[in-house]
């Protein structure tokens, strides 16, 4: 324990250096989403359609998703029905919450594996219009949930080394990092 609590520092700055990343990403591919869309609709409009753009947005809302629900994972943001665990035991809160880490972890890591597969499996595939190998549109499903693993294993240590008093039903993490 007293190895989780000394490393758990280290581990949420490290969070926090993979959130500063994601986060930009997200707001770049937001933007070139925006961008596709609008000159795909002008090119349909003024001029014959720009045929890349469509396979463009639909590749960029796929990583934006995946990446997006990240952030939304690190944040404690995805929906959850909480009612039942907030009239328990602050004990029995903190096993539940336990609990629920534990699920998540396994399934995140279900994910990276079943995603790798997927992901090579899809290899071959190119895409119609830019030729583009399906493997990087793919990958970014292990990716995501390899980093959601992460964020699950920092909160299921938090979760951990934290008194039995200081567990809420969120993330510990659950407030939005500095702009």
């Amino acid at each position: 324990m007293r190895l989780l609590l000394a490393l758990l520092p280290r581990l949420q700055r490290l969070e926090r250096a993979v959130d500063a990343v994601i986060q930009p990403l997200v707001f770049a591919g937001m933007a070139a989403l925006i961008a596709t869309i609008t000159l795909q609709i002008v090119s349909r409009v003024l001029f014959s359609a720009v045929g890349w753009t469509e396979e463009v947005s639909r590749f960029l809302l796929i990583w934006i998703t995946f990446l997006g629900a990240t952030l939304a994972f690190q944040r404690g943001r995805h929906i959850a029905v909480t009612f039942v665990v907030e009239a328990l035991p602050r004990r029995l809160q903190r096993l539940a919450r336990i609990a629920a880490l534990l699920v998540a972890l396994s399934f995140m890591i279900a994910l990276v594996v079943i995603g790798y597969q997927y992901m090579h499996v899809q290899s071959f595939q190119r895409s119609a219009s830019l030729r583009l190998s399906m493997t990087y549109i793919y990958a970014v499903i292990p990716l995501a949930a390899a980093l959601m693993s992460w964020y699950a294993l920092v909160d299921l240590i938090e979760a951990l080394v934290a008194p039995p008093d200081d567990i809420d039903s969120g993330s510990v993490n659950a407030e939005e990092p500095p702009a």
